[in-house]
């Protein structure tokens, strides 16, 4: 079964879309079949990877119409495939508003590719809004970047204490919260990220009633992120190792990976990935390409 994960904040500009490129890029080195979700009006995943095969359909397909063939695009990296954003104009908001199951059909949808991948993971619009709500209802585990400064962690606890307490009724609809994971993302090396966690907690982790915790994994702002991203690449690939005290790509995504998802730890282990440039192994791809077509794919 796929374990659904959405990226999701109350606040834009947060780096929702490019921890989500970067977390599905890592997963597939590490042997997870992934399918990423662009369930953000402004297509910036659908565009992150280049594709090999790109399907006919996309997420408004999918919720609107209750189809899952051919909505699946592949990306040029193995086992790592793709639900495209299609709604340039923003009438999915609308239709999921007005429609009695409109919030929780993603949810029900997203299991039928159960049998397919180990990871779905969700890229969010930073507004409020009904897609916003869908995804987040879909979701197994909700991870949050954090920007670290006080005033944004203030705001993040606020917002997402508000968004948890809006929608958790809807857990008598069948789509119960899951729980969130705050992740404090883009760091200087002179904020102290201790401080900025600490403030978290005092603010989010009571009137959440426990469902907001903070990772010990921090992201360092580095300029790796910008420059893998514009290469169309995992980071973790791009910068396999850094100097100096400041975690390279590499290891700061194998850290959030191996506290995410515990399970894993073995294979996020040193000397497992590839380095800058290169792609995973062949018999990696062979391994992907042999297994039956998932059910999205034309």
């Amino acid at each position: 079964m796929a374990l659904k994960i959405t990226i999701t904040s109350t606040k834009g500009g947060v780096g929702k879309t490019t921890l989500t490129a970067n977390l599905g890029g890592l997963l597939t080195d590490l042997g997870q079949k992934v399918l990423l979700v662009d369930a953000d009006v402004q297509p910036t995943l659908s565009s992150y990877y280049p594709l090999e095969q790109q399907a006919e359909r996309g997420l408004s397909s999918l919720i609107t119409e209750g189809v899952v063939e051919g909505v699946i695009s592949r990306t040029t990296i193995p086992c790592l495939d793709l639900i495209l954003s299609d709604d340039p104009e923003g009438m999915l908001q609308n239709w999921i508003l007005h429609t009695p199951d409109g919030r929780v059909r993603l949810k029900h949808l997203l299991a039928r590719f159960d049998q397919d991948y180990d990871f779905i993971l969700l890229d969010t619009q930073g507004a409020v809004g009904p897609l916003q709500d869908s995804a987040v209802l879909a979701a197994d585990l909700l991870v949050s970047p954090i920007p670290p400064e006080i005033l944004s962690a203030r705001e993040f606890a606020r917002g997402t204490v508000q968004m948890l307490d809006r929608l958790r009724p809807m857990a008598f609809l069948g789509a119960p919260l899951g729980p969130l994971r705050g992740l404090i993302y883009r760091m200087d090396r002179t904020v102290d990220a201790r401080r900025i966690a600490q403030e978290l907690c005092r603010e989010a982790y009571g009137p959440s009633k426990g469902a907001i915790t903070i990772l010990d994994t921090v992201i360092p702002n580095t300029v790796a992120y910008r420059e893998a991203a514009t290469a169309r690449v995992p980071v973790h690939r791009w910068e396999p190792q850094r100097q100096g005290p400041t975690l390279s790509a590499r290891d700061a995504m194998l850290t959030l990976v191996s506290e995410l998802f515990p399970h894993l730890s073995d294979k996020a282990a040193p000397g497992v990935l590839p380095s800058r440039g290169t792609s995973p192994s062949l018999d990696k791809k062979l391994d992907c390409e042999s297994q039956p077509a998932q059910k999205g794919t034309r």
